[in-house]
């Protein structure tokens, strides 16, 4: 395929220019004239200089990568189609759609985007985090940084044991067993040679208790609404979790709130305030 330099760059303007920066997060200023959202902006929403991506604009620049396109069309919050478009105009083939695709649907990143006072994150079907809000990351630390098998949490609870210094000791076994009924219900639905199925075979591998976990065949085990977390500052608290589905593309919006009047309440309004910064 062939890219289409003056498509591109028409579809990126207008894209920009129909989005608005409280569509996205970002704070509307008193004497802002911009219609839609500036270059600069966008960019860094797409995580590039605005240099390369002006050039984009304007039709110049080197052809851009798959990942390089992959990351505008989620920083311009495309639906999947539009999304595919952008990788035809690009001249690439369009990634394919449902459980193995990270691209997060505008909807769900538009209720992201307006949560700014409670903990949020976007997860995949194999509880690879694949955005969080600021507050989120407070939570349970930045864990979008991770590459390979280690973006699932369910490789991380299982090869790493500092993964679950943030969960309460008490809910442990519990979700040992929910992850691997979860790893099992996953690799039959996706089937073999499907990442989950890989992702199962690791763990089989590398780790004897999921191993015996996977031996006992249980499936349909769910997490309650409630869930404790260890935080290294604020010690315990003890959070309700709401979910968002987006059935299309098997992602998860888990929103972590606090009933009003106890002390974990309190202390995610402190952690609000402080953010990642350590309080030692």
């Amino acid at each position: 395929m062939t890219i289409d330099r003056a498509g591109l760059a028409a579809f990126l303007r207008h894209r920009r220019e129909l989005l608005q920066p409280e569509d996205v997060g970002l704070r509307r200023g008193p004497r802002r004239r911009t219609s839609g959202l500036r270059r600069e902006e966008t960019a860094a929403l797409c995580h590039m200089s605005t240099d390369y991506y002006s050039r984009l604009e304007r039709e110049r620049g080197p052809h851009p990568s798959e990942q390089m396109i992959a990351s505008i069309a989620q920083g311009l919050h495309l639906s999947l189609d539009e999304r595919d478009h952008l990788f035809r105009l690009a001249g690439h083939r369009p990634p394919p759609r449902g459980g193995i695709s990270d691209h997060i649907g505008p909807g769900l990143l538009r209720v992201l985007d307006r949560l700014d006072d409670t903990p949020a994150e976007i997860v995949s079907e194999l509880g690879e985090t694949l955005r969080q809000n600021t507050l989120g990351v407070a939570l349970t630390g930045d864990t979008t940084r991770y590459t390979g098998p280690a973006r699932s949490i369910v490789y991380r609870w299982f090869t790493d044991p500092g993964t679950r210094q943030r969960y309460a000791a008490e809910e442990h076994r519990f979700l040992s067993r929910m992850f691997a009924s979860g790893a099992r219900e996953t690799a039959t639905l996706r089937g073999p040679g499907s990442r989950a199925a890989q992702l199962a075979d690791l763990l089989l591998a590398h780790s004897e208790e999921f191993r015996a976990l996977w031996e006992q065949h249980e499936v349909g085990l769910r997490p309650g609404d409630g869930k404790t977390f260890v935080h290294p500052d604020l010690g315990r608290l003890e959070l309700n979790c709401q979910t968002l589905i987006d059935p299309g593309q098997s992602h998860y919006l888990h929103v972590y709130t606090a009933t009003p009047g106890t002390e974990s309440y309190e202390k995610l309004q402190l952690l609000a305030v402080i953010g990642t910064q350590p309080l030692r």
